[in-house]
């Protein structure tokens, strides 16, 4: 694929596809096993070297305390 036509990919950009395995195919990989928001902390942890650094990492913070805060409901 043409570099810049996968840069461009809203779908998946760089930041997930440079991994040996994309946040998107494994979370369907395992279709079940992860609530939304554990698919949004694997997602955030997954990109944030390539990404958004500690605003991605804070992100999959917010979405691990609102998993956890569910739980103990």
């Amino acid at each position: 694929m043409d570099k810049k036509i996968k840069d461009d990919n809203p779908v998946e950009p760089n930041h997930y596809t440079e991994l040996s395995i994309s946040p998107l195919e494994y979370i369907m990989e395992n279709e079940g096993e992860f609530t939304w928001c554990i698919a949004n902390v694997i997602k955030y942890v997954s990109r944030y070297k390539r990404k958004n650094g500690i605003e991605d990492l804070e992100k999959a913070k917010w979405y691990l305390n609102r998993q956890i805060d569910e739980m103990k409901k």
